[in-house]
């Protein structure tokens, strides 16, 4: 995989999400509680609201607006009112290093 580097997995905080942005693509990033790293679409797809200020509760994301919960690892909500999924984006760890290829988007 060719990823750009976005930060180092040092830096990100357990089950704490983080925004980063690729190419002008928001992308929400999380380290869960087994040291995976996740990417998904920064962007609830119910409204216009950023899923990284949201809450991770096991392997899920969820929007703080209106409580709609995605899967880390498919994108695909759990629960209404989104029913569309995020896209989910391929992760590399090199190092320290958190690789993310935007065109690396795995199957909801």
């Amino acid at each position: 995989m060719t990823g750009v580097r976005v930060c180092a997995f040092s830096e990100l905080v357990q089950d704490e999400p983080r925004r980063v942005e690729i190419e002008g693509v928001p992308i929400a990033l999380v380290r869960d509680s087994n040291d995976e790293v996740f990417a998904i679409g920064d962007t609830c797809t119910h409204g216009d609201i950023s899923l990284s200020e949201g809450f991770v509760e096991g392997d899920t994301l969820e929007c703080w607006a209106h409580g709609s919960a995605f899967s880390l690892r498919t994108g695909k909500p759990l629960n209404l009112p989104a029913y569309e999924p995020v896209p989910v984006y391929g992760v590399e760890i090199d190092g320290d290093d958190v690789l993310i290829d935007i065109n690396v988007k795995k199957e909801n």
